[in-house]
């Protein structure tokens, strides 16, 4: 189901844990396999717990919990906006209104071109720099306006 270059990627996360606490690297797992697959369906978090020798709810139980796993299909981008209260005390609100008027989709939907995927998250740990979002898991955008926000967007195209 993954390649061996992602089955090595997560025997690295292994190595990293005594072998009685395999489950530590469940979270760098599922990461790794999305990085590869664009999302976690029910088979591959059964893959991962079983290449992991865990339980798979447990594995499942982190994939449904934390908000940076998709357990569907996303767009080439997905933009996770912070809604939480330092977030929204900052306007996130008016910054995921600019959001969906300009992409044309709403919270939890994909541009028609499969391009872009708008979902909310929970805290980011970056208040100081609110509002932000990330970019696919992976580049968080800070301090943002409208404005910003656009030249975010023409930067993607």
């Amino acid at each position: 189901m993954l390649s061996q270059e992602s089955l090595a990627k997560i025997d690295r996360e292994l190595n990293k844990y005594p072998e009685d606490h395999r489950q530590s690297a469940v979270m760098s797992s599922l990461r790794i396999a999305q990085d590869e697959l664009g999302w976690l369906s029910k088979e591959t978090i059964a893959f991962v717990a079983d290449y992991l020798r865990i339980p798979a709810i447990a594995a499942l139980e982190v994939a449904t919990f934390y908000n940076m796993y998709d357990l569907a299909p996303v767009g080439k981008y997905k933009i996770t906006v912070c809604t939480n209260i330092s977030c929204m005390l900052r306007e996130s609100d008016r910054i995921v209104e600019h959001l969906e008027h300009s992409l044309g989709i709403h919270m939890g939907e994909t541009t028609a071109d499969g391009k872009v995927t708008l979902k909310e998250g929970e805290c980011m740990g970056c208040c100081g720099g609110a509002p932000l979002f990330h970019i696919n898991n992976k580049e968080m955008c800070e301090h943002l306006t409208p404005e910003k926000v656009d030249q975010i967007l023409e930067g993607l195209k």
